[in-house]
């Protein structure tokens, strides 16, 4: 009974409720005004809210479009719009006639490249360096620029490891090819002034501290390569080598022997071990006895100094290696002077032939014109039964011999040698 009247008497009531909260909503969302502004953004004044016009709530969506395109200021003839931090300037680029452009690379850039290519690919060296001193020569048209390039050659070249003797092969080549000679000199004259700077400073540097040491061994050995590769032409004369660079590397292992800690000598024997031979050579071609100063210093080292044992196995070696001629094998005569007199090697790559019994002979031995006749008579016969030395040409088609053909031949070969021991 109660629950039948409550229900009767809230129909009217709900009625009006839905009503009034339409009559709300419809007040409150009005679409003529503005929405509240987001949360991120600054408060809009009254004024400006005042100042919008309201779309009508009764216009479609083409009118509100239309009124839009009528109020608005934008153009599309206006200007490009430009950011204030923008900048005004652009790098130099070039075109190839392909797609995009790409910025000019440097001469550092350059260097760098081929540097690296040169440095991973040594065997491209003779492919690669005419295009290598032809660009070159077209970006190296001022004396500053010849001096950069010398410079950026300079400290690639001693400071890449395992770039030193590539590195003294293009520093001759690119002597002998730069066509600028300004007054300030040269490719070669400005590479030379570049090492004596680093010659000038060798007290201080044997005794630096390890990562000046590592600079200047790199520089020592750099100089080492240089001096066997770079090539100085005197008219018409055959090249010859730098004599500047002969005594640069006399007084540099004397600073490195004067300072002997391991890394110092470490240096001097890679440096002896490069150059030692031509070092040497040229020393006693000018009458001088310099080598023998270095070898007693060594010994002197091995004596008193107080480094490491391996580093005392690498003097010994080398002192073994000087006293064999730097691991030159001895000529006893010149070819063509050459006898059986006076060349104990004389007949070492003289054939052997062998006789039709099978007695090996060279031309050493005494009856060799008698015997090796006996060969070119038999080839007359058969010219196309007998190779070169005398053997015969026939094969078999099958690789294996017969068992009794083989016990055949080891029975011969047996024979062959008791006979030959006789």
């Amino acid at each position: 009974m109660y629950n039948n009247n409550s229900s009767s008497s809230s129909t009217p009531s709900s009625s009006s409720s839905s009503s009034e909260a339409g009559d709300i909503r419809n007040s409150v969302f009005s679409p003529g005004e503005p929405l509240r502004q987001p949360r991120t953004s600054p408060p809009v004044s009254d004024s400006s809210a005042e100042s919008r016009s309201p779309i009508p709530s009764g216009h479609n969506s083409s009118s509100a479009a239309d009124a839009l395109v009528k109020n608005s200021k934008l153009s599309a003839a206006a200007p490009e719009f430009v950011p204030g931090c923008y900048a005004s300037f652009q790098d130099d680029v070039y075109s190839d006639e392909s797609e995009g452009y790409y910025p000019e690379p440097s001469l550092a850039d350059f260097v760098q490249d081929f540097v690296s290519h040169l440095n991973s690919s040594p065997g491209s060296f003779e492919s690669e360096i005419d295009y290598i001193t032809d660009t070159l020569n077209s970006c190296v048209t001022t004396e500053e620029i010849l001096q950069k390039l010398v410079e950026l050659i300079y400290v690639q070249s001693t400071s890449i490891p395992n770039f030193a003797y590539t590195g003294a092969r293009l520093c001759n080549h690119l002597s002998h090819h730069i066509r600028l000679s300004p007054a300030s000199g040269n490719f070669r004259q400005l590479l030379l002034q570049r090492c004596r700077t680093e010659y000038e400073q060798r007290e201080q540097a044997v005794r630096g501290d390890p990562g000046t040491q590592k600079r200047f061994h790199s520089y020592v050995l750099f100089l080492g390569e240089l001096y066997l590769n770079l090539e100085i032409k005197s008219g018409k004369d055959t090249p010859g080598r730098a004599n500047v660079l002969l005594g640069a590397l006399k007084d540099l292992l004397n600073a490195l022997f004067s300072h002997p800690d391991d890394p110092n000598l470490m240096c001097a024997v890679k440096l002896l071990k490069l150059s030692g031979s031509i070092l040497d050579d040229t020393w006693k071609e000018k009458g001088q006895s310099d080598m023998d100063e270095v070898i007693k210093k060594i010994e002197d080292i091995l004596i008193d100094a107080k480094c490491s044992r391996d580093v005392k196995q690498m003097l010994l070696k080398l002192l073994e290696l000087q006293s064999s001629n730097w691991g030159r094998v001895h000529v006893a005569a010149v070819s063509s002077d050459a006898t059986p007199d006076n060349d104990p090697n004389y007949f070492m790559n003289e054939p052997t032939f062998y006789t039709t019994d099978g007695t090996p002979f060279t031309a050493a031995d005494p009856e060799y014109s008698d015997k090796y006749q006996e060969i070119l008579d038999r080839e007359d016969f058969f010219p196309d039964a007998y190779e070169e030395n005398g053997n015969d040409s026939f094969c078999g088609d099958e690789d294996e011999m017969d068992p009794e053909i083989e016990e055949a031949f080891e029975r011969f070969c047996m024979e062959s040698d008791a006979r030959r021991k006789k």
